[in-house]
């Protein structure tokens, strides 16, 4: 099933997509929940009874309104996360990264998955992206795969951990490289390089829809792994190519770790760091590294972004410039 949340009335409202019209759940059945927050806190009680109905209206043995996708104003599937980490989850992005700056790979990356927290109340979904002058010395895109937690659990183990995933969903981890390098050089962050917008979307995919791309994970890992595409592109031209199923720790694996010695909760939402080629950091590194005269990319004001991964639909976002002076580079003792 693929699920959407829009904006009806000031309150974020759960839906369903199917055959590309949007279905309120509310309006197929008064007692199923009306956003997803209610939803992840319900998943149990409610995803079998969502399921049948959802069965029913696409077979069109069930006649319920609904309203096109022009019709609606599209939010973040998961809009109010109960937290949001990343994750760093594809050795060939670590490693590229790290060779295009001359240093070589760190060994740990094979021993444990780690993440960071970022700031869940800069989640959004399809539309525009606001952005301060800082935001735009080397504003980046970073293609991911997130996941969205659905119950609550704690020192869960791998082996059960993809029992805990709600659903998948696009990700762009928007990153302002300069205030990221300059606050990591104090081993502490990412923060204000990341804290800005964190995009998830279109919709949310229910781990069923995808179990005709499942593929063995890498060897020596644990969980499930994924066969889907995943594709970049800056005003219309193609930049990053990748695909799930690259991904070196699972999303079963990183919930083990998540959960170590504390409760990951319904709406926690995960990302699984950047695919290789997925952000301009890591290109414009590779083409220095073959072309001196490489000429950096980075994203301006205006520019759109189109995020593709297979089975979880397309994302689009328009970069737009706050109109103000105010810099806290410009702040710096």
């Amino acid at each position: 099933m693929k699920f959407i949340s829009h904006l009806v009335e000031g309150e974020d409202r759960l839906a369903l997509l199917i055959n590309n019209r949007i279905y309120d759940l509310h309006d197929i059945d008064a007692r199923l929940p009306n956003n997803m927050q209610f939803l992840l806190y319900d998943w149990e009680d409610s995803i079998d009874m969502i399921r049948v109905l959802h069965d029913e209206i696409k077979a069109g043995n069930r006649t319920v309104r609904s309203k096109s996708v022009d019709e609606v104003l599209w939010l973040a599937p998961v809009p109010h996360p109960s937290s949001c980490r990343d994750g760093y989850a594809f050795r060939q992005h670590v490693a590229a990264a790290r060779r295009n700056r001359g240093v070589p790979m760190i060994a740990e990356f094979d021993s444990y998955p780690i993440f960071y927290f970022t700031n869940h109340n800069a989640i959004q979904g399809p539309g525009e992206i606001e952005c301060m002058p800082d935001h735009f010395k080397k504003l980046d895109f970073e293609l991911e795969v997130a996941i969205v937690v659905n119950k609550r659990g704690r020192n869960i183990t791998a082996e059960e951990a993809d029992d805990y995933i709600g659903g998948f969903m696009i990700m762009n981890d928007m990153s302002a490289r300069t205030l990221q390098m300059e606050e990591m050089l104090l081993n502490l962050g990412p923060a204000k390089g990341k804290d800005f917008s964190t995009v998830i979307g279109p919709w949310l995919v229910t781990p069923d829809e995808l179990e005709d791309c499942l593929v063995p994970a890498k060897e020596g890992h644990v969980g499930n792994n994924y066969n889907l595409a995943m594709k970049c592109w800056v005003n219309g031209v193609q930049v990053s190519e990748g695909n799930v199923s690259q991904m070196d720790w699972t999303f079963a694996e990183i919930l083990e770790r998540c959960a170590y010695g504390v409760d990951i909760l319904p709406g926690d939402v995960i990302g699984s760091g950047t695919v290789g080629t997925g952000c301009f950091l890591e290109l414009n590194g590779t083409g220095k590294l073959n072309d001196p005269n490489y000429p950096e990319q980075w994203l301006q004001d205006g520019d759109e972004v189109v995020m593709e991964i297979e089975g979880l639909g397309r994302l689009v976002n328009t970069i737009k410039k706050v109109d103000t002076d105010f810099s806290i580079l410009a702040k710096k003792k």
